[in-house]
């Protein structure tokens, strides 16, 4: 029995108490002070009760009568490896010619079109010889003598510019304050990014629990969409509000003014009972473009209709960013909703109505689901018939639209169907009906489609087939032809959208087809093209007359 061995169990409890709060050279200097106290045999039992080696022991016991001064340092001065920079004194040199900016150095050098990551440095490093890895060069770049830090594209030159760029923008400041002081409404308007309607992935990234991720498709691919949605945001300065109109067809000067129609109703009247008067501030381009005549003849109807005078200011080329509706409306939108798939218009809509912030800011979101076709042209006599006051500075930016109530009504549609050179030799959606083709007489096919229209309503509203250019009716009509066999080509062919939309609209009708029961004959003949398809038709409905 060892003369120590009473105290073991004191020590070691005293060890545990204290050495957790202590660095490794304080713990040595404990040890060693309670070795020195307990004289010959006490550095074996304390390196016992403390559970390291009698050469720890005896190191603390050489520095606690060494009696320097005391120091933050944990171990003595020159310890460890040389750093690679003083083994290898070219290496900085090296390292620095990779990454210069400038003609020092080989300008056709291999890293002179590819990242200058810490991978592909390292990699052009070896095979100069000197190997070093990603971490020995990240610390040589951050040296306060070579100063480089991580970097990303600054978004900060202008497309174009314009000489009277900053004087634009002092009128369009001192038009919105002469409507503020006098208590006229000034909204800034436009148009945000079309989303996406399904379940694709969204930009960002929020807290949720883990190992449940949201499972988005791969891919976002158009035909695999349920319909796109197209927000124009109407911001209003004075009250710090939002009105955004989400549309589902196309963005035209007339959706734009129907969605500035429906705020005015809705809101623009009631805030402002007194309003005689409207200023508008956009961009130059878009719905809501400055040289769109389209866009003045659906704000001269609306200034008609509601008795106002618009006043619209637009801001100069390549300047779109600094409009209000960018930075406080918009930008906030797509904080709200960053990594949540718009699955439906009625998430979209909850999404952007739920966007709020410190400073006060509610918004207000609607559905357009109304049509709105492209290429309706105003001609030159309706133009003229117009009354647009220019103001001195700018008239095409900044101007002027009274009530004028003997302005002509804006068309509805194209003057003429303007046929792509794709559809230039299709059928009329009538020929994709025809009973040679379905199988079925008209009377029964209007029916079947009135019955597969009836499973559709019992199905929630975002999981219904949709397509921005197609009824429903057609899609049940396009899987009728497919329960046929003509070749999906085809199919889109008549219905005059794209073969991948209509296999996907296909895949989501054909399980109601099969639902309800219905079942045909494949036609007796494969036809491949659209003139196979329209000899055979013409041949079967003269043989049948």
């Amino acid at each position: 029995m060892g003369r120590f061995d009473e105290l073991i169990s004191p020590l070691r409890a005293k060890f545990e108490a204290v050495t957790p709060h202590l660095n490794e050279r304080q713990r040595r200097l404990l040890y060693a002070a309670e070795a020195r106290q307990l004289g010959h045999g006490g550095i074996a039992a304390v390196a016992r009760a403390a559970g390291v080696s009698t050469g720890c022991v005896s190191r603390g016991l050489v520095e606690l009568e060494d009696d320097a001064e005391p120091d933050d340092r944990v171990r003595r001065r020159g310890a460890g490896r040389p750093a690679l920079a003083t083994k290898d004194p070219g290496l900085r040199a090296a390292l620095l010619a990779l990454v210069e900016d400038s003609t020092q150095g080989d300008p056709i050098g291999p890293l002179t079109w590819t990242t200058k990551s810490l991978r592909h440095l390292a990699t052009e490093l070896a095979a100069q010889g000197r190997v070093v890895g990603r971490d020995v060069i990240a610390a040589l770049l951050k040296l306060k003598e070579a100063g480089f830090s991580l970097r990303s594209n600054a978004k900060v030159l202008a497309g174009s510019g314009h000489r009277d760029r900053d004087a634009q923008f002092h009128h369009l400041n001192d038009k919105v304050r002469q409507f503020l002081d006098a208590g006229d409404p000034v909204i800034s308007v436009d148009t945000k990014k079309k989303e996406q309607i399904g379940l694709f992935a969204q930009a960002g990234r929020e807290w949720a629990p883990p190992g449940r991720p949201v499972k988005v498709l791969d891919h976002d691919f158009p035909s695999q969409a349920v319909g796109t949605a197209i927000p124009y945001g109407i911001y209003d300065v004075g009250r710090n509000t939002g009105y955004v109109v989400v549309g589902t067809d196309h963005d035209t000067a007339a959706f734009a003014v129907a969605a500035l129609r429906r705020w005015w109703k809705e809101e623009g009247r009631a805030a402002y009972p007194n309003a005689r008067r409207l200023l508008i501030t956009a961009d130059g381009g878009g719905s809501n473009s400055s040289r769109a005549k389209a866009w003045k003849a659906n704000l001269a109807a609306l200034a008609t209709e509601t008795g106002l005078e618009i006043s619209v200011c637009h801001l100069p080329p390549g300047t779109s960013k600094w409009n209000k509706v960018e930075h406080r409306l918009f930008s906030f939108i797509s904080m709200n909703w960053r990594a949540r798939p718009l699955t439906s218009y009625e998430v979209a809509l909850n999404l952007i109505a739920a966007t709020t912030t410190s400073t006060g800011l509610s918004v207000n979101a609607r559905l357009d689901e109304g049509t709105y076709p492209i290429g309706i042209e105003i001609d030159a006599q309706h133009a003229a018939a117009l009354t647009i006051t220019p103001d001195s500075f700018h008239g095409e930016w900044n101007y002027t639209i009274p009530p004028q109530p003997g302005v002509p009504a804006v068309p509805l549609q194209p003057p003429t169907r303007r046929a792509h050179p794709r559809h230039a030799h299709t059928f009329d959606t009538t020929v994709a009906t025809h009973p040679v083709l379905t199988g079925m007489t008209r009377h029964a096919l209007d029916q079947l489609t009135a019955e597969i229209l009836t499973l559709i309503d019992q199905i929630p509203t975002g999981q219904r087939p949709r397509h921005r250019k197609l009824a429903v009716e057609s899609m049940i009509w396009a899987a009728v032809l497919d329960q046929r066999g003509l070749p999906c080509s085809l199919t889109a062919h008549l219905f005059r959208i794209g073969e991948n939309q209509m296999r996907t609209l296909i895949k989501q009708v054909r399980p109601l087809i099969k639902q309800h029961g219905h079942h045909t004959e494949p036609l007796p003949i494969r036809l491949v093209d659209p003139s196979e398809l329209a000899a055979y038709v013409m041949h079967a409905t003269s043989t049948t007359g």
